[in-house]
């Protein structure tokens, strides 16, 4: 017999490096005689579209079309330190400092020719020679250190994440009672990550932390026997494929941040928070059984249900 059960799971999540210590990021824009602007950040996209939102700043800020900015970022000797892409940091932090760097150039543009949008590469040299003639810089820096202190232990007061991400998900499973096998019918997530930059890329930052909290939850176990690891191929450490994953249906509360660029906050690790405790409630929904140890396997799961069974026979069995 198969038996349905809804879960939710709800998580609040400080981003960036926290409890006072220093988080900073640094960026370089220039205006060239090429027809282009550079923009130097040293962002490593790890699958989180890092480039693309520093790009979408720029373009933003500087009021151009995206053509017109080339980004440099993997090359240390050219690049400042924006810190680690960790702690789901870097539209933040890094945006930050992006943004500040392209408001310090266009403020010296819109000096020199107003608030105009600035479409071609010819737009750009004019700008560029009127720069040169009037001998002004045509390189600026960002700089952006993101606000936290640490905590004090006696009193508890501090701030030691600054900002934070908010979500909640829901998630519908479906468990054999018979073979203690969980099917994850649904998920849905609603998000506050502030203001999103890109919401394509921020609908797959959801569905990857769906997949991965679907591992974690009913699959991936690293097996352990006298320090030596047994499944270390993906033959027999098992991960969810696109077979396993259901509809995934994202909702963004966009909640402006007033100290991001342009209302942004962090996604990444968030998005993978709220599916394990989901889907453990949800299987609880369904069948009664408070599991405690991941992953939520077959053998795991009949074993509590048996275990339930019995139990529930020694309390009529004594009634």
């Amino acid at each position: 017999m198969k038996k349905r059960g809804v879960g939710y799971g709800a998580f609040f999540y400080g981003t960036g490096y926290g409890n006072g210590f220093p988080d900073e990021s640094r960026a370089v824009v220039e205006i060239t005689p090429l027809g282009i602007f550079n923009l130097y950040v040293g962002v490593s996209d790890v699958g989180s579209g890092g480039l693309s939102v520093m790009h979408q700043i720029a373009q933003e800020t500087l009021k151009a079309d995206k053509e017109l900015i080339n980004i440099i970022w993997n090359d240390t000797s050219l690049v400042l330190d924006t810190g680690t892409a960790a702690a789901s940091r870097q539209t933040y932090n890094t945006g930050n400092a992006v943004r500040i760097a392209c408001e310090k150039l266009r403020d010296q543009i819109n000096l020199l020719i107003g608030d105009k949008l600035i479409t071609t590469k010819e737009d750009v040299n004019e700008i560029y020679s009127l720069f040169v003639d009037k001998n002004l810089e045509t390189r600026f820096e960002g700089y952006f250190k993101a606000t936290t202190s640490q905590v004090n232990l006696e009193t508890g007061q501090g701030n030691p994440y600054w900002p934070y991400t908010f979500g909640i998900e829901k998630a519908v499973v479906e468990v054999d009672t018979e073979t203690g096998k969980v099917d994850v019918i649904e998920i849905v997530a609603a998000y506050d990550a502030g203001k999103i930059v890109n919401p394509v890329l921020a609908e797959g930052q959801i569905i990857g932390g769906a997949a991965m909290g679907i591992g974690y939850a009913i699959m991936e176990e690293v097996i352990v026997n006298k320090g030596s690891i047994k499944n270390r191929n993906f033959s027999d450490y098992i991960i969810p494929t696109s077979m396993d994953m259901p509809k995934v249906t994202t909702y963004f509360v966009e909640k402006y941040e007033p100290t991001g660029p342009y209302g942004a906050k962090g996604l990444g690790e968030p998005a993978m928070l709220p599916t394990a405790p989901a889907i453990l409630n949800a299987i609880y929904d369904a069948v009664g059984v408070r599991l405690t140890e991941f992953p939520a396997t077959c053998e795991r799961v009949l074993a509590a249900i048996k275990e339930k069974e019995q139990r529930d026979q020694e309390k009529r069995d004594n009634i």
